[in-house]
């Protein structure tokens, strides 16, 4: 195989296509126009939902782009060898038009064939859906793949979790068939997928699905009447594999980018390579995503390109990055992807002034978390020798002011200090635990009962929750509660005392609420509406895909005070709360604080 760039895929792509009757579009948005169930764009065949549903598309029947993407929920695996935020997804289309067999011969045609990608069929694999008791097996697909040569021991029939497509829970749907590269040069592939289909170093590369089904409310699979295909080839995973490169880091795209904040492999260690990803990656994604019009703010979009850019700059402290390591990384990022996404450069001053921006402002986040780790450290010096700073210190630190642990860790030794890892990573899955049950429909405080006066209080305490974030800011998340029929206990994310002014001002706002007499509304939504719609959430945990919401809103004016994953009970409107009483207000632990309310 020859080398090959990033554009040079690009266009060997659309050219084969078209050479098969395909027309050419654009890449969308990273901000979806037509779906409000995401935040962003996660696959290339989001922007065309539509057309896949029946409706016609101005260019036809058969089409071909590559896509940006973004995709958050494992970004704590960013920094490994294959997972990325931001990447393009190569994509090719029939509605209505083609199936089965056009499809997987063209992609084993472009695989293969020395005109293309020249992939030798000893690399390569295949996985097919194997079939249940819904379905059946997909012998139609395995049988195409045979017939293009390829050893029936190479196709690996796989079930649902791994071969299976669908929207959500009903609507189109179907098998898929997946390609698999071998990337170890030194051993030979090895002959039986099925038996080593979990080996990483079958590397996926392309997916073929066919919408053949639409799945009922009952559950049922009916047959659809228009039958399409929607692929998807990862360029940064396929470049890194054409050119025999372990790692997406190591293409062409990112090689530069390493070198403009002069990192490389050789000086650093495996830690702080991974760190050096996380770093570019970070960056690439918010590039890319502040091109396409979204600036950092508190809420939904904005949140992840804050989340994005304060994670790369905490990074970027760690390795002791220095002066204008981030202008200098944007302008990489800008120049790498100039051709294929020209507006870049046309926008290219506003992204600049938006992501600088940004860094100067967690900078003053950054210097108030580094001095409430100082008080804990000198608060550790007074005690006994050899004494550690708590996992729950640290991970206060991390809730409160975006400090993740691998900080803690450094400046505590710097001192000659260690962290209680296991017990920060115990506080990190409570967390996680916690959000889970939350967004599950069970409300964190565990109630347990539904009387009256507890119904009120849960009630009152969701709109305490929002006082405070008015009051205090958007940074005050909530760490737990507890409810009983005298009272209810809250923690919250804040860093110091609250003065009597700032009570004062929030229990004055939720018997303003109250007062109102405002309506409270419950909601079965998806997980992405209801993060649309601004549902507190955790950023980062994986919730069902079906959440419950209770919204606090003025039914005059549709005003929402108050919008958070619940389960309930709650009362249907703020007048039957009562009267609302903060009776104390206090410490908890670093960086969390306390209050205790009733309702009369």
């Amino acid at each position: 195989m020859q080398k090959i760039t990033a554009q040079e895929l690009r266009q060997k792509y659309l050219n084969f296509f078209q050479s098969k009757g395909h027309s050419v579009i654009p890449s969308a948005s990273l901000v979806p126009e037509n779906d409000a169930s995401v935040l962003f764009t996660t696959a290339g065949m989001h922007p065309l939902v539509p057309y896949l549903l029946g409706q016609e598309h101005p260019k036809g029947t058969r089409l071909v782009n590559f896509q940006k993407c973004i995709r958050t929920g494992d970004i704590e695996e960013v920094g490994d060898d294959t997972h990325l935020t931001f990447f393009e997804m190569l994509g090719n289309w029939s509605l209505g038009d083609y199936f089965k067999q056009e499809a997987i011969e063209w992609s084993f045609e472009f695989l293969t064939s020395k005109e293309y990608l020249g992939i030798p069929l000893e690399r390569l694999a295949v996985s097919v859906f194997a079939g249940d008791a819904d379905a059946p097996r997909d012998t139609e697909a395995a049988e195409k793949w045979e017939s293009l040569g390829v050893n029936p021991k190479r196709i690996a029939y796989l079930p649902k979790e791994n071969n299976w497509w669908i929207a959500g829970t009903t609507g189109p749907c179907g098998p898929d068939t997946e390609m698999f590269y071998w990337i170890d040069d030194g051993t030979p592939a090895p002959e039986n997928f099925q038996k080593t289909s979990e080996d990483k170093r079958w590397v996926e590369i392309w997916n073929d699905v066919f919408m053949q089904f639409e799945k009922q409310a009952d559950g049922r699979l009916v047959p659809l009447k228009k039958q399409n295909v929607d692929t998807g080839m990862g360029l940064d995973r396929t470049l890194a594999v054409l050119n025999g490169q372990r790692s997406v880091y190591d293409t062409e795209i990112f090689k530069p980018m390493f070198e403009v904040v002069g990192l490389g492999n050789e000086i650093l260690s495996n830690e702080e390579v991974r760190k050096a990803r996380v770093i570019l990656d970070h960056v690439r994604a918010s590039v890319m995503i502040v091109g396409d019009g979204v600036e950092p703010s508190n809420k939904d979009r904005g949140y992840v390109l804050r989340r994005l850019l304060r994670r790369s700059m905490v990074m970027a402290r760690l390795l002791n990055l220095q002066g204008t390591w981030l202008k200098a990384l944007v302008g990489q990022v800008i120049t790498a992807y100039a051709q294929a996404y020209p507006y870049l450069v046309e926008k290219s001053e506003n992204v600049f002034a938006v992501i600088e921006g940004e860094q100067k402002k967690f900078e003053n986040t950054l210097e108030r978390g580094l001095k409430e780790l100082g008080k804990i450290i000198k608060k550790s010096e007074n005690v006994a020798a050899n004494s550690k700073i708590t996992g729950k210190e640290a991970f206060d630190v991390y809730q409160t002011y975006g400090i993740p642990w691998e900080v803690t860790a450094e400046l505590a030794e710097e001192s000659g200090f260690v962290v209680d890892k296991k017990e920060f990573e115990i506080e990190f899955k409570k967390h996680q635990e916690l959000s889970r049950t939350a967004s599950a429909g069970q409300f964190k405080g565990g109630l347990a009962s539904h009387s009256d006066k507890i119904v009120r209080l849960h009630t009152a305490t969701h709109l305490m929750n929002a006082a405070l974030r008015q009051v205090l800011g958007d940074e005050v998340w909530q760490k737990g509660s507890n409810i009983t029929e005298e009272r209810t206990r809250f923690d919250f994310t804040h860093g110091q005392k609250m003065t009597i002014e700032e009570i004062e001002s929030v229990q004055a706002i939720v018997n303003d609420w109250i007062a109102r007499d405002l309506s409270v509304k419950k909601e079965t939504l998806p997980l992405a509406e209801a993060r649309k719609l601004g549902a507190i959430g955790v950023f980062g945990e994986k919730y069902p895909d079906i959440v419950s919401v209770y919204t606090v809103f003025d039914p005059k004016t549709q005003e929402v005070v108050s919008r958070e994953f619940c389960g309930g009970p709650h009362v249907e409107h703020t007048g039957a709360i009562g009267q609302f009483k903060i009776l104390k207000e206090e410490a908890s632990s670093a960086g969390v604080r306390r209050i205790k309310a009733s309702v009369s």
